[in-house]
């Protein structure tokens, strides 16, 4: 995968964001919290490389420290999506009409839900906090894992070696296990890195719209949100958080193309997959 430009590209941004998740907090220069009210809306200086926000506290001291927040974010909602997606994707294959039928129904149900709407009403339900707000939002992306695992899972189910395998007394986990999931594993792997970037996307609008964010922890959304109500005497402050969302979610999504190239996952056979699964 490094062999490809855009993948070497993606996986390098993709791991430099991962280590200024780890590290942000403890490289930031101050406290992201301290408020300064001497330093109020402060362009970018010497002693603040991004300038200060409207409670005098360090830019550049919180987009390091909320980058841990929002990514973690982010990979909560896809680790909830893809466990509720992939899980009943594979098993919906070998466990009867009944329970293929009941998982398309919620799957579509899932569809049809507002991710917004549904994101409010849980943090409501649960409390604010993002744990309760990503956990919405892995419940709406899980039709999209489920999706891609059953349309990969159903034309390898009905190969020959794998009747081969069944008839010579193996188990159906280990018929998953060993010749199932490896079929299987390069569309999911796609769909990871591709939702991992919405997910990005939909936590930094969540907090942007104050869901799901207990000030004053700062994020990238949040961020962005309090730039925005003071861009007349700081014109250049939300650039660096959009940037970093923009940046990031970029690379994921080359990251998902680059796997597309190298495991052989396309969109034509996706489709193909599809429709023969719906049939």
């Amino acid at each position: 995968m490094l062999r490809h430009r855009i993948g070497a590209v993606s996986v390098t941004f993709l791991v430099l964001v991962a280590l200024l998740a780890v590290f942000g907090p403890l490289l930031a220069p101050y406290d992201p919290l301290q408020q300064n009210q001497d330093a109020l809306l402060q362009g970018p200086s010497a002693q603040h490389l991004l300038g200060t926000d409207n409670l005098g506290r360090d830019e550049l001291s919180r987009l390091l420290a909320g980058s841990r927040l929002s990514l973690l974010a982010a990979l909560e909602a896809v680790v909830v999506g893809l466990v509720l997606g992939t899980v009943p994707g594979l098993l919906s294959v070998y466990l009867g009409r009944a329970f293929e039928w009941t998982t398309l129904r919620v799957m579509d149900a899932f569809v049809t839900l507002p991710f917004l709407v549904f994101a409010v009403a849980m943090t409501a339900l649960l409390g604010n906090g993002l744990t309760q707000a990503m956990l919405a939002v892995g419940i709406l992306v899980s039709p999209a894992f489920y999706r891609v695992t059953r349309a990969a899972a159903f034309p390898v189910a009905g190969s020959q070696y794998v009747e081969a395998a069944r008839l010579t007394g193996a188990s159906a986990w280990f018929v998953l296990r060993r010749h199932v999931w490896p079929k299987v594993l390069p569309a999911v792997a796609v769909t990871t890195a591709t939702t991992l970037g919405s997910s990005l996307v939909i936590v930094s609008s969540l907090t942007f719209l104050g869901i799901g964010i207990r000030p004053p922890e700062p994020t990238w959304g949040g961020m962005l949100a309090t730039s925005l109500e003071y861009l007349f005497p700081r014109p250049t402050a939300p650039l660096a958080p959009a940037l970093l969302v923009i940046l990031t979610v970029g690379a994921c999504n080359g990251l998902a193309d680059t796997l597309r190239d190298v495991t052989g996952v396309s969109a034509r056979s996706s489709r193909k997959e599809k429709v023969r699964a719906a049939a």
